[in-house]
């Protein structure tokens, strides 16, 4: 059964734009069939989650959590509301408003900060397409100082095949090289690296008798480094959403605008919790919300606004009256009435 169906998202906050997707939240319950039962489901939703509808014992629990998307499916507007159930109307949100609210909202924010810099750092500095290997991050003496492996290989003439590496005792990560012309005929090294896609340099059985040309150092850390941001990298092309991409690629300042113009969002949300005790969907910052949206302010000055923001924020929560959780007690006992009325309905 049906009992709540709702328009969320930028609707609902008022900072929808002509090309802005209509998600839908909701909430049903379970025949009792299946809610006492084996066969239950907690809630359903499309491909891409712009469709959700939560049973009303997760709806619950998610409210209890302060989960800021639930809370706010609560408090919609009337205007985005489009069907509710008569047994919700005294289902009020101030009940479950807590002090849990700072990390669930401001926290969150905080997650969309790095996740801002972190998008801001793919943008800045785009890797190529064609993934290095440990060869890059290998160096041998030169001197009193260092050359890179590829360098050295080339103006000796010889190949990494043709090298052969052996662990130095009590020096991590650092090689004495041969090459096979030290040797006689027959003599076979497994060279620097036994593969493009190598994880660690090769080490070779080297005759007694030569000492080595030189010595290799290689810097592990930096390729384990390297692999991980070139994986990440490389994800972050193959998922992104290239309307939002564009977008930020468009306004020049180098971060995802809608995704900066949410942590503001939460961070005055969360603000008028502590203040207030209240959530305020529909947003009277409407028109600076949509200023970030559109890019009209610097990357360095959000995210030293935002920063400032949230310890503004911090500091209202450390005194602000509300409890530390919800009434799980009282909470607990709503739910059961609700329940129980539903399942009384003929």
């Amino acid at each position: 059964m049906l009992l709540l169906k709702c328009i969320s998202g930028s609707h609902a906050y008022g900072t929808n734009i002509a090309s802005s997707d209509t998600d839908i939240k909701g909430v049903f319950v379970l025949p009792k069939i299946k809610f006492y039962g084996l066969n239950t489901t907690e809630q359903v939703n499309d491909e891409r989650n712009d469709i959700v509808f939560y049973e009303l014992r997760r709806f619950f629990d998610l409210l209890l959590k302060n989960n800021p998307n639930i809370l706010e499916l609560l408090a919609t507007p009337d205007d985005c509301i489009m069907f509710k159930h008569p047994l919700l109307n005294e289902l009020k949100v101030e009940p479950f408003l807590s002090k849990q609210c700072q990390h669930s909202f401001a926290g969150y924010a905080m997650a969309q900060i790095k996740k801002a810099y972190g998008l801001n750092k793919k943008i800045m500095n785009p890797m190529g397409e064609e993934r290095k290997s440990i060869l890059d991050f290998c160096y041998v003496t030169h001197g009193i100082g260092s050359q890179k492996l590829t360098q050295w290989l080339d103006n000796q003439g010889f190949t990494q095949s043709e090298c052969g590496l052996v662990a130095i005792e009590h020096l991590k990560n650092t090689y004495a090289l041969f090459h096979t012309s030290q040797f006689t005929e027959g003599v076979f090294f497994q060279g620097v690296q036994s593969s493009e896609e190598a994880n660690d340099v090769s080490l070779s059985s080297i005759p007694k008798g030569q000492n080595p040309l030189t010595y290799l150092n290689f810097n592990s850390d930096g390729y384990s480094k390297y692999c991980k941001d070139y994986r990440e990298y490389w994800d972050w092309v193959k998922n992104r959403n290239e309307a939002r991409y564009e977008n930020t690629l468009e306004h020049g300042k180098n971060y995802d605008a809608k995704n900066m113009m949410h942590v503001f969002r939460l961070l005055n949300m969360a603000e008028d919790i502590a203040r207030e005790g209240i959530i305020r969907v529909r947003r009277p910052e409407r028109d600076y919300l949509l200023k970030i949206r559109n890019g009209d302010f610097d990357y360095d000055y959000l995210l030293k606004t935002s920063e400032e923001k949230l310890a503004e924020v911090n500091a209202l929560f450390e005194v602000c009256q509300l409890p530390a959780q919800p009434d799980f007690a009282s909470i607990n006992q709503m739910l059961f009435e609700l329940r129980d009325a539903f399942y009384s309905l003929k």
